[in-house]
């Protein structure tokens, strides 16, 4: 028997595949290979003879093309890791069957709900089967429900041939919760034209815009002195940079913005009295909005410095990704096509920014051009994050309905 995306999606996410930060090596984790491996092997399985694990620890794959005439070579992509920022170790999904409506109490840690009035996605899934954690650990579905609804339609492709589609490529990366999902990728030799990314969240939705993004990293060198004898000549690192944080202004924050507006987000504080460190994301839909974050944010450190004459700091500025609609609107059939897909597969189309980035940000800019499909995870990062299964057959029909558009429209367009 088939497996079905539900039964792909319950393999893969009890797999451990957390990223480090902290970690130099690619994959930042070895355990992400364990993923990558059955991956390969299930790949293998379905009968696409190339598929292997990189040196990286990226899972690639070739489903050939089924047409006698040119089509633009596309690629899925979703990445197997999951978010450092709590724990997926020992994760124990569990369904509810037939979603009546209402809040939904996990079973492991009493104080963990999934509260209706919260997640006003709940009220399109009555009648559904949702799978959430049992509240201990994140779910995975960020973004191990894109990884088994591509090789759920990879599945579709080939055993039914009557399908016209082109070439299609898989790219499944490692280490995007990170920030380097991309960085050894070959897009030459991966050798498809245009992309996909499927880490997006609500069913019907596509995506084509992004956050720009920076880290800034801020050390301070403080004046240490033995506190019996620091009348008048202490200059503690740790006060001045509780005191730069103290002085953002609120209304700049991930918590108090939504919509198209930016933030600045202090992301980790460490240090003694001589020495601290502070880590910054900065984020911002427009170039020029980040550089004024950036200026706004030394100003204010320079302001902090006044009241410590005797210290001193540095403030490194650092690219993570850029807005890819710079990109996507020179390809404006990328999501056109989607669109489509979206509505054959029973749905009206949503098309979004993403306060955030994906693997296709760095992708587009990397000379692969690459919108943000819905995956159909919702609350990703945490132990309410939850899924339904109905969510994730869309996403199936939708990536397979995506690859006839291209083979269709190219017919068209070919003499």
């Amino acid at each position: 028997m088939t497996d079905t995306v539900t039964d792909r999606f319950l393999r893969y996410v009890v797999i451990d595949t957390q990223s480090d930060p902290s970690s130099a090596t690619q994959p930042s984790t070895a355990k992400q290979k364990d993923l990558g491996r059955l991956l390969v092997t299930e790949l293998l399985a379905i009968g696409l003879s190339d598929a292997h694990m990189d040196e990286h620890g990226y899972v690639h794959a070739t489903i050939p093309s089924n047409v006698e005439k040119p089509v633009p070579v596309i690629c899925f992509c979703s990445h197997m890791d999951t978010a450092p920022d709590f724990t997926g170790s020992r994760v124990k999904p569990k369904i509810v069957r037939n979603y009546s409506g209402g809040d939904i109490q996990l079973a492991g840690d009493p104080q963990q709900v999934i509260r209706f009035r919260d997640n006003p996605a709940l009220a399109d899934q009555i009648g559904n089967d949702i799978i959430t954690t049992d509240g201990t650990t994140l779910l995975g579905a960020d973004d191990k429900a894109g990884i088994a609804e591509i090789v759920t339609a990879a599945q579709v492709l080939v055993d039914n041939p009557d399908i016209p589609h082109g070439m299609i490529k898989i790219l499944f990366t490692t280490d995007e919760e990170i920030g380097r999902g991309v960085d050894k990728v070959d897009v030459g030799k991966l050798g498809a034209e245009f992309g996909y990314t499927v880490d997006g969240e609500t069913a019907g939705h596509i995506e084509d815009e992004t956050f720009s993004a920076d880290s800034v990293e801020i050390t301070i060198q403080g004046v240490a002195i033995h506190p019996g004898f620091a009348t008048g000549k202490m200059e503690n690192a740790i006060k001045i940079a509780a005191a730069i944080v103290d002085r953002l202004p609120k209304d700049m924050a991930p918590e108090t913005t939504e919509g198209r507006q930016g933030f600045i987000h202090p992301t980790g504080l460490s240090g003694s009295m001589e020495k601290a460190h502070l880590s910054f994301i900065v984020r911002d839909f427009e170039e020029q909005g980040l550089l004024a974050k950036e200026e706004m944010l030394e100003s204010l450190v320079k302001g902090v410095f006044e009241d410590y004459p005797g210290s001193a700091y540095s403030f490194e500025v650092k690219q993570q990704y850029r807005n890819m609609k710079t990109v996507l609107d020179r390809h404006p059939e990328i999501v056109d096509y989607a669109m489509e897909a979206i509505r054959r597969a029973g749905m009206m189309p949503v098309r979004g920014s993403i306060r955030g980035g994906t693997d296709g940000s760095r992708l587009s800019f990397m000379g692969l051009p690459s919108a943000n499909l819905f995956a159909g995870g919702h609350a990703f990062h945490s132990p309410l994050e939850w899924i339904s299964r109905q969510d994730m057959e869309k996403a199936v029909s939708t990536i397979v309905e995506l690859a006839k558009i291209w083979a269709e429209r190219s017919y068209r367009m070919s003499p």
